[in-house]
């Protein structure tokens, strides 16, 4: 049966209504927007539009599988950081908006250093790392992965935002890949999920997210701990330790960074006033 665009939207959302999304309608309109390759303007201006047949198919596939609670990023394929249209794949985390602020906060540090050296450790999609290379064109910039399907999603990306010239991707454990190197700054979004709240989190997260990418060991503090004391693999500590943190855990963080020998320690509140974003500095 053919169905127009504001049939099938209407559909879609009851269909996700029922499922008790949180906001049914504009998820639907978010799927048919990307099943149509169009954007809203163009739905609410075409309502009487009939679906062609592909589409339509297409559509009610995703509306399928979001009703069974695979996330919209991975049915799309796509999602937005920093204003940034991202490939995204079950390889990789999906980029939140929380990280956002560990990127401006680079941002504002770095923009007056002449030719800065980044290192992002665990780059998933590479949003970190090609968000840095657009809004720093004077940067170079290495990301870090131990997931080879990872790092093929972040060059992906790095092409698509035409700043692969200027990014180095490695595979490998951490520091392990640049032991030896000197960077200007590091910066992480590590996995910080106690292991034992993974079971507790939302099907969207803890049945299609890379466990790689979220697992943070028993306090969830594992990988600070490695990302503070193995700084001692580079040649020099950097300028700046840029990590974004959990609920929670930022004075934690904090004092690991203190142990590690930096002279000052910054915390950044997101928009409802958790410290999310832990800036260390030497010299």
């Amino acid at each position: 049966m053919s169905l127009t665009v504001r049939e099938a939207l209407q559909r879609a959302s009851f269909q996700l209504r029922q499922a008790q999304l949180e906001q049914p309608r504009r998820e639907a309109e978010a799927l048919l927007c990307a099943a149509l390759q169009q954007s809203r303007a163009w739905l609410y201006a075409h309502g009487e539009a009939v679906l062609p047949a592909a589409a339509a198919a297409l559509f009610d596939s995703w509306v399928q599988r979001r009703l069974q609670g695979e996330p919209y990023a991975y049915i799309c394929g796509e999602r937005e950081f920093m204003g940034l249209s991202f490939t995204v794949t079950p390889s990789v985390l999906i980029p939140r908006p929380e990280t956002e602020l560990l990127v401006e906060a680079v941002l504002a540090e770095l923009r007056q250093e002449q030719a800065p050296c980044l290192l992002d450790l665990g780059t998933g999609s590479g949003a970190i790392a090609v968000s840095l290379a657009v809004f720093l064109p004077q940067a170079q910039v290495t990301a870090v992965d131990l997931s080879a399907a990872a790092l093929a999603v972040a060059r992906e990306n790095a092409r698509r935002h035409q700043v692969a010239s200027r990014l180095r991707f490695l595979q490998g454990d951490l520091y392990a890949p640049v032991a030896g190197e000197e960077f200007t700054a590091v910066i992480s979004n590590p996995p910080y999920i106690p292991a034992a709240e993974i079971s507790r989190l939302a099907a969207t997260v803890k049945d299609y997210e890379p466990l790689l990418a979220l697992d943070g060991g028993p306090d969830g503090l594992a990988f600070y701990r490695r990302l503070t004391r193995e700084l001692t693999l580079l040649a020099a500590p950097p300028s700046l330790l840029a990590l974004e943190v959990g609920a929670g855990q930022a004075a934690a963080v904090r004092q690991l960074c203190l142990q590690a020998g930096c002279q000052a320690v910054r915390q950044l509140p997101d928009l409802a006033g958790i410290p999310r974003v832990i800036l260390a500095t030497w010299g």
